[in-house]
C-alpha cells in the first residue's frame, strides 16, 4: 500500500527533529484581556498603532516585526492579534526563551522554537505546515533585538519559508506583513511610549519566477526597505 505523505515531508532529512505548537483557547482567553486590557495600557504611555487596516484577516500571513524589546511578544498580538483580526498567532521563538515557565506559557500560546544560531529543518517544516493551514505566524526577520535606532540586515528565513509555502500551494495567497514596532526608551520603562506601524502586505506570488535564491534575496530587500521606511522615517 502506497504511503500518503504531506507535501512538507520532502523537506525532512535523516537529522530533522519534529516540532508542534499548539493554541490553548482557555490560556488565550485569560491571556488577552489581561494583557491588552490591564498589562500593556497600564504599564506604557501613549499607544499608537497605525495600519491596523492593512492586517488580513484570512489566509496565510507572516507578520515581520522588527525586534526590540521581549515585550515585542505582547505587542504583535496586541496590534494585530484575535482583538483586530480574529486570529491567534503562532510564534518562531528563541530556544532559550522556551524553558522553565516561560516557556510553558509560550508553548501554550501558540509559540515554536528556533536555534537562532543553527536554525534546524523542524522549524522550517512547522512554520511552512502552519502557512500551508492557513495560519498567521509571526518571525522576527533581524534574528535578534536590537536596541539602536535602525533596522537591522535581514535574515534570509522568512523569504525562504514564505516561498516555500508558494512552490507548495501556488494558491494560498500567502502574504508578509511588515510591522515596525517603535519604544521610545531602548529598554522600555514605566510610562514608555509606543508606536506601531503596519504596511500594506508583499504578495509572494509576485516573487515567485526564477531561481529560488535570487527570489528569497529579492523578498528580502523588499521588505527590509519596507521596515526601513517604517522604522527610520
Amino acid at each position: 500500500m502506497t504511503q500518503v505523505t504531506s507535501p512538507t515531508s520532502n523537506l525532512i532529512d535523516k537529522k530533522g527533529t519534529s516540532i508542534d505548537s499548539r493554541v490553548a483557547p482557555w490560556l488565550i482567553r485569560l491571556v488577552y484581556p489581561l494583557g491588552c486590557r490591564m498589562i500593556i495600557p497600564g504599564y506604557f504611555g501613549k499607544i499608537d498603532v497605525i495600519g491596523r487596516e492593512n492586517v488580513p484577516l484570512t489566509g496565510p500571513v507572516i507578520v515581520a516585526p522588527t525586534h526590540r524589546s521581549r515585550w515585542d511578544a505582547l505587542m504583535v498580538p496586541y496590534a494585530v492579534g484575535r482583538w483586530v483580526s480574529g486570529r491567534d498567532l503562532r510564534f518562531m521563538v528563541s530556544a532559550n526563551e522556551m524553558r522553565g515557565i516561560q516557556g510553558w506559557f509560550i508553548r501554550r500560546l501558540g509559540g515554536f522554537p528556533v536555534n537562532t544560531t543553527r536554525p534546524g529543518v523542524g522549524s522550517l517544516i512547522h512554520s511552512v505546515e502552519l502557512l500551508s493551514q492557513g495560519e498567521m505566524v509571526a518571525i522576527f526577520p533581524e534574528g535578534g533585538i536590537f536596541r539602536d535606532d535602525r533596522v537591522h540586515p535581514l535574515k534570509l528565513g522568512v523569504a525562504r519559508i514564505a516561498l516555500e509555502v508558494e512552490k507548495l500551494y501556488p494558491k494560498s495567497g500567502i502574504k508578509i506583513l511588515p510591522m515596525s514596532i517603535h519604544y521610545t526608551e531602548p529598554y522600555p520603562k514605566w510610562g514608555s511610549d509606543i508606536q506601531i506601524k503596519i504596511d500594506t502586505p508583499l504578495n509572494v506570488a509576485d516573487y515567485s519566477s526564477g531561481e529560488m535564491k535570487d527570489n528569497a534575496e529579492q523578498l528580502t530587500d523588499d521588505l527590509y526597505l519596507r521596515l526601513k521606511r517604517m522604522y527610520e522615517g
